[in-house]
């Protein structure tokens, strides 16, 4: 029992520390004194050549001794008597999956996590039972460790910041290198993150892969950062993912509740340029309805699968069906009708970005052995 506090306290700590990191949004004063470093960015040592062969570096991965969190199964809400109350094991699926876990790294004594910071690791250890779990049917799951930007980074727009940003991505791009290296060269392969593991699983798509391992991925998914139909894809070579069983395409959302006020949000993405240099502006976002895995439309919430909610009284976390609809809008936000209880975390505005993946987090898992189903073992 006591674990399984300390599991929900940590979810909740982890869910707390999502609310700081959408995309630079909320840049007050008062935020910035309190998470933004103010000593300058310090170069990242390199690491070396071959730094992730070694699996110490990695939260998750074939053949990592302890306990894997990509495992986690929740509780099933009014589970019946008999076993052990969890939702069942997922379809195997012959994939390779590289999934970026989000920020957890908070403190503002520096601008990159350093990779032997317990706090900082064992939050994104949570993160993986909550946000990675989805995939863990694959074959293979790794996920690096990496010296992820700081919580503060995604608040200050500066060389500062910046230079942090394109620090942490270094080391993911050379965790990616390593897992192409090991990685049996005939399993599809699945990229995976969210929010700052998005951005960065955005840019290896941009810079990182070419022809040949174009047609070997399966299928991307970029949750929780926008992704710009009009000035990110055509540079991508990759389409957003337009029917459930598509492959080699383009999954992504953001979640708002409603009213929404995604003001904030839209300013920022406006602003921000496309991978064709242009300024994304107004152009539509991609938005996959994750309760039906096409592009756009919407569904009741009888269609939602399951719903991860942690629970305070028992510590544990249930998998709700039918709690949540969804719908893309026009703008390519993903609406999810009233606000659901979901915890503490809301974002100003109705925003749901820290729970991207827990509210659609049994149909992510479905579609993922759906759009694998042709390489299913």
């Amino acid at each position: 029992m006591a674990r399984k506090f300390l599991y929900v306290v940590a979810f909740l700590i982890v869910l707390a520390i999502g609310t700081l990191i959408v995309l630079r949004l909320f840049s007050s004063e008062l935020t910035r004194l309190a998470f933004v470093p103010t000593r300058q960015f310090e170069p990242q040592a390199a690491l070396a050549p071959n730094a992730y062969a070694d699996p110490a570096l990695w939260l998750a991965r074939p053949g990592l001794q302890g306990p894997n969190p990509v495992l986690f199964r929740p509780r099933l809400e009014n589970a019946p008597d008999g076993g052990d109350g969890r939702v069942a094991p997922p379809t195997p699926v012959r994939a390779a999956v590289f999934f970026v876990h989000p920020t957890s790294f908070v403190a503002r004594s520096q601008w990159n996590a350093p990779l032997d910071d317990p706090e900082s690791q064992e939050l994104a250890r949570t993160y993986l039972r909550g946000m990675a779990s989805p995939f863990a049917g694959a074959t293979q799951v790794w996920a690096p460790r990496y010296r992820q930007a700081t919580v503060g980074a995604f608040l200050a727009r500066s060389p500062d910041a910046d230079a942090a940003i394109d620090a942490a991505y270094q080391d993911v791009a050379q965790a990616f290198a390593q897992f192409l290296q090991d990685v049996p060269a005939d399993l599809p392969i699945v990229l995976a993150g969210h929010s700052q593991g998005a951005l960065h699983i955005l840019r290896l798509l941009n810079e990182t892969v070419g022809d040949d391992l174009r047609r070997r991925l399966a299928v991307a998914y970029i949750i929780g950062w926008p992704v710009s139909a009009d000035r990110d894809l055509p540079s991508l070579g990759l389409p957003a993912c337009a029917q459930p069983d598509q492959r080699g395409c383009i999954v992504s959302w953001s979640s708002f509740a409603e009213p929404a006020d995604p003001s904030a949000l839209l300013g920022t993405y406006a602003a921000s340029l496309g991978f064709d240099g242009q300024a994304r502006g107004d152009s539509p976002i991609v938005c996959t309805n994750p309760l039906t895995g096409r592009s756009g439309g919407e569904a009741p919430a009888a269609a939602n699968l399951g719903t991860l909610k942690p629970e305070e009284n028992n510590g544990d976390a249930v998998l709700v069906p039918g709690a949540v609809p969804a719908r893309c809008d026009r703008r390519g936000l993903l609406l999810i009708g009233a606000p659901p209880r979901m915890g503490s975390a809301v974002l100003p505005g109705n925003n749901y970005h820290v729970y991207d993946i827990p509210l659609f987090w049994a149909n992510l898992r479905a579609d993922f052995a759906r759009r694998l189903a042709g390489a299913a073992s």
